[in-house]
């Protein structure tokens, strides 16, 4: 009697990526926290978490190693456990540990944490899952909260366009070879022992910030990546003011917002802002008209739409597909360094606001994110929003401060009040 064979599920660009180059001196890991307005319930939290968990199978999975690639499995195994949160967040993942578990729950105090391996899914899709988890918390400690408005039904079955690649979807029959990127500054700093994590994390009120960004004509991304962009222009005319390399972002954009798609995998692509510091001195009135021209000009859908085919039909080139994984992992880690390092001087992502139905309004005081290390020494730079609290976080295992220092520093200056945590 022949076996059932258990299902699979095909990994998506990012999924490959992500897979591929994982290693315990770089985490594809991120984060979110909802600090509640009450302490945390361990056992509600472990109690929700296995309510919503079958209604989002696309993050109930392992990694496996085929011959030629990874690829995903129904995770059987007990969990994911709930547990106290630990010192340095966003750990590098290991398939083979935690069961195989690619995402973990956390609580401290009043604190609720979500960590995601970021080949299950973007940040968009994770916070659709976190929603409904938390939703499903609150009714645990018995509050009235219905479905909808952004709460998914945990007792409606997954529905297939949840789990679609959309990259496949939407990427076109043909695109012309990937243009030669210029070497950018790296901004590394001094690499602190493993793996010890640094977050600092500074709040802000999104109406002040929001009015800030509207006075140079500009989204509040636009604005926070001219700020980036300024201290980084800065920082690299004080170690190395003779041999000046542009100075480029790259800032993750939501493809949902161009192409339509109701997937939780990953559906983003970045867009590559830069300046070229050789070419004169920018006012910071100008780092702002550049960044949200350039932005507004590149995440438009005919260019992000060719970026999307570049990537798929990278990874169905019949060369790279016949060769095994042992020897193909080495490859996307040299392409990830040449494509996905050195060109960008750091990341800004900003996920958005994180938004809730009125009724769990009053149970949530304020939302966090945490991207994990970089491959390199530098910061990664993160943002989100929840009522009037905008929260931005720089993390990542260098000893030097003065980027996020000087980074709050302007904010101040630029006459916002900001309140500065950090775990140093």
């Amino acid at each position: 009697m022949d076996r059932p064979r258990t299902p699979w599920y095909r990994m998506d660009n990012a999924s490959f990526m992500y897979s591929s180059i994982q290693r315990d001196q770089f985490s594809a890991i991120y984060r979110f926290s909802a600090v509640m307005t009450e302490r945390v319930d361990p056992v509600c939290l472990q109690a929700a978490v296995d309510k919503a968990l079958p209604r989002f199978p696309g993050f109930a999975v392992k990694i496996c190693r085929g011959f030629f690639w990874y690829y995903f499995e129904p995770n059987t195994a007990p969990g994911p456990y709930v547990r106290e949160d630990v010192a340095d967040p966003c750990r590098p993942v290991r398939f083979n540990e935690d069961s195989g578990w690619l995402i973990r729950f956390y609580y401290y105090m009043n604190r609720i944490s979500i960590e995601v391996f970021h080949a299950l899914a973007d940040g968009a899709g994770t916070m659709t899952f976190f929603k409904a988890v938390l939703a499903e918390y609150l009714r645990l400690r018995g509050a009235d909260i219905p479905s909808g408005e952004g709460i998914i039904d945990l007792d409606e079955p997954p529905r297939a366009e949840e789990r679609e690649d959309a990259y496949l979807r939407y990427a076109g029959k043909a695109s012309r070879a990937l243009p030669r990127v210029a070497r950018a500054y790296q901004n590394r700093g001094t690499p602190e022992p493993f793996y010890t994590f640094h977050v600092t994390m500074g709040f802000l009120s999104v109406s002040e910030l929001r009015d800030k960004a509207r006075s140079y004509g500009a989204s509040v991304t636009e604005y926070l990546a001219a700020v980036l962009m300024k201290l980084l222009i800065e920082k690299q005319r004080r170690e190395r003011p003779l041999r000046e390399r542009p100075v480029t972002l790259a800032v993750p954009v939501n493809l949902r917002s161009f192409f339509p798609s109701e997937t939780l995998r990953n559906f983003i692509l970045t867009v590559q802002p830069s300046v070229d510091p050789t070419l004169g001195d920018y006012d910071f009135p100008q780092l702002v008209a550049l960044m949200r021209h350039y932005i507004r000009l590149t995440a438009e859908p005919v260019k992000l739409r060719a970026a999307m085919t570049r990537g798929v039909r990278l990874l169905m080139n019949p060369f790279l597909i016949l060769i095994p994984r042992v020897l193909k992992n080495p490859i996307m880690l040299l392409s990830y360094h040449l494509t996905g390092v050195l060109p960008y001087s750091a990341v800004f992502t900003n996920p958005g606001a994180f938004a809730l139905p009125e009724c769990m309004r009053p149970y949530i005081d304020h939302m966090e994110v945490i991207l994990g290390q970089a491959t390199v020494a530098r910061p990664h730079v993160s943002s989100i929003s929840y009522g009037d609290v905008f929260e931005i976080t720089f993390s990542g295992v260098q000893k030097e401060t003065d980027l996020e220092r000087e980074f709050f520093r302007f904010l101040v200056r630029e006459g916002l009040h900001v309140r500065v945590e950090s775990n140093r």
